[in-house]
This record gives C-alpha cells, sequence and structure tokens, in this order.
C-alpha cells in the first residue's frame, strides 16, 4: 500500500499557536487614520505648495550661490541629498494618501449603505401610503360625501315641504268641505223653519175668519 503523503510541516498547526520570530505592531488605526487624513488634507491645501517652493528655491540658491565650503548639497553632485529627501517625502505620502483614500471609501461605503436603507425604508413607507390611500378612496366610496349629504339634506327637505303643502291643501280642501257641509245645513235647517211656520200661518187664519162668520150669522 502507499503510505499517505506527509503534509509539510506546521500546515496542520493552527495559526495560533505557531510560533512568530517578531512581535506584531498594531497601533490604533482611528488615530493613525486620522493622522493621514490630516497629513493628505494638508498636502492638498495652497500652503503646503507655497511652503515647499520656498523650501526647494532656498535650498537650490544656498547650494549654488553660496561658498564652496558652506554647502552641503553641491551643484556638482546634481543636488543628491535633496533628490533623496523628495524622493522620500513622496515614498510617504504615497501610503498616507492612499490611507486617507481607503478611510474616505469606508466612510462613503458606510454612507452608501445608510443612504440604500434609509431609501428602501421610504419606499416601504411610500407603498404602504399609497395601499393606505387606496383603500380610503374604496372606503370613501360607501361613505356619504358632503355633496351626498347635502343633496340627501335638500331632498329630504324637499319631500317635507312637499308634505306640508299637501297637508295644507287637504287641511284647507276639508275646511272648505266642512264649511259648505255648514252652509248647507244651515240653508236646510232655515227652509225646514219656514216649512214649518207656514202651516201654523194657515191654521191661524181660519180662526180669525170665524167670528166674521158668526157675526153675519
Amino acid at each position: 500500500m502507499a503510505e499517505p503523503r506527509k503534509l509539510l510541516p506546521g500546515l496542520d498547526t493552527p495559526l495560533e499557536n505557531r510560533l512568530k520570530l517578531l512581535p506584531t505592531f498594531n497601533p490604533d488605526r482611528d488615530a493613525f487614520g486620522r493622522f493621514a487624513e490630516r497629513f493628505a488634507r494638508y498636502m492638498g491645501t495652497p500652503q503646503f505648495l507655497v511652503y515647499m517652493t520656498v523650501f526647494c528655491i532656498l535650498w537650490l540658491g544656498w547650494n549654488t550661490l553660496a561658498p564652496a565650503e558652506f554647502q552641503f548639497d553641491p551643484k556638482s553632485l546634481n543636488f543628491t541629498l535633496l533628490t533623496l529627501l523628495l524622493s522620500l517625502q513622496a515614498s510617504y505620502a504615497a501610503p498616507l494618501i492612499l490611507l486617507a483614500q481607503n478611510r474616505q471609501d469606508d466612510r462613503d461605503r458606510v454612507q452608501i449603505e445608510q443612504d440604500r436603507s434609509r431609501n428602501e425604508r421610504n419606499l416601504a413607507d411610500t407603498e404602504y401610503l399609497t395601499r393606505e390611500l387606496a383603500s380610503l378612496r374604496l372606503a370613501m366610496r360607501d361613505v356619504a360625501t358632503r355633496d351626498f349629504i347635502r343633496a340627501e339634506v335638500r331632498a329630504e327637505l324637499r319631500s317635507i315641504i312637499d308634505e306640508l303643502s299637501e297637508q295644507n291643501a287637504a287641511g284647507n280642501s276639508s275646511k272648505r268641505r266642512k264649511d259648505k257641509k255648514d252652509r248647507n245645513g244651515r240653508s236646510q235647517e232655515a227652509q225646514e223653519a219656514s216649512e214649518a211656520q207656514e202651516p201654523v200661518l194657515g191654521a191661524a187664519e181660519p180662526s180669525s175668519s170665524a167670528p166674521e162668520g158668526a157675526r153675519e150669522q
């Protein structure tokens, strides 16, 4: 049988248990990041450019016009020290600017996530309000509106006025009938009274004539 292949030494050992030759240096990322941002922000100002230009002019003028024994970076060596200083500055400025840019990217990413979540909440609220408005519109179809109430009140008032007018007309007609009936009754009573008085008058006339006949006899 083939023997199992042996793994390289150390690959089966957990990372935390491995021996470290050099101690790890973990500076405060926030403090270092703030310093990098301040440095990058200052390098992007006109002040830094003016100061850097003045420094280079003084450096070149001194090492060009000053006596040879006072020159520390002579022109004959093509200003080697100034070139090294500018290279050193560029080599440190680039990582600091990248670090500041990374922190800005992290902030932008967090801001984008917050904006996205805020937009999602606004969209959810808008959809909820839209559904509520639609349900209210559907419910308002079954609810009496102001115009509907006004129309109903006007119709009800008109019906009441019509009923009152009909009642007044019926009352007037009944009153007229009653007055006519009373007049008819009175006329009938007067006629009956006159008819009752006629026989009495007829009976009284012979009695008055009887003595005359007797007198003639």
